[in-house]
């Protein structure tokens, strides 16, 4: 890959869409070529598989099906749209990807981190983000942020209980621990500028080394 892969995380309501905003113009105002896309969707098929996952009717929907129904959506992405980007030398900024599987599915989900990132390896082989930016916040803030915000798009996830949300967050400390030199914390507490600076900074060291 000639390109860099950046991938935003973080729990609900943690700020990595308006984030991903700022980051795409700044990095394109200094002459960087970026593709912003989105996880489940960015792409027609994989987008129709999000309608299925997030919508807030299929309550029933076993743990198992869920994760590969992400797993299924994250490989035609992958394939369709990111891989492309990457061999055309741009940076791809993504608004999440296999670490969101790893700790919703995986831990808060309780199907296992390790046995997720075995679906996930089979789906998108060894074309792992180069780098990760967790947003990390309190899941009370995050879903606060929530309920304060009419324009964000509600789904299936926003339904469930504070418990999953925190179970979620646990995930990502452990991720992190798992993967060090890939993922690095961007402080969610705080201004939105402060914010944006620090996702720019890592960025910036990324692509820069």
């Amino acid at each position: 890959m000639q390109g860099y892969f950046i991938t935003l995380e973080g729990g609900e309501g943690a700020g990595k869409t308006s984030t991903l905003q700022s980051l795409e113009q700044r990095l394109t105002h200094m002459g960087y070529q970026v593709v912003v896309t989105r996880e489940p969707g960015g792409i027609h098929i994989a987008e129709q598989i999000r309608e299925i996952i997030l919508n807030k009717e299929h309550t029933k929907m076993d743990a198992k099906t869920e994760a590969l129904l992400y797993a299924a959506a994250r490989r035609q992405h992958l394939v369709e749209k990111i891989l492309p980007a990457l061999a055309d030398g741009k940076i791809v900024l993504c608004d999440r990807f296999i670490d969101s599987s790893l700790a919703y599915q995986g831990y808060a989900r309780g199907l296992g981190i390790d046995e997720v990132l075995a679906i996930n390896e089979f789906a998108i082989e060894e074309y792992m983000p180069s780098l990760t930016l967790l947003f990390e916040l309190s899941p009370e803030k995050g879903l606060q942020r929530i309920e304060q915000n009419r324009t964000r798009e509600k789904n299936r996830l926003d339904l469930e209980h504070v418990h999953f949300h925190r179970l979620v967050y646990q995930g990502y400390q452990l991720l992190r621990e798992k993967f060090p030199d890939r993922i690095k914390i961007v402080n969610a507490d705080q201004e939105k500028s402060k914010v944006a600076a620090a996702a720019l900074h890592h960025s910036l060291s990324h692509v820069r080394k």
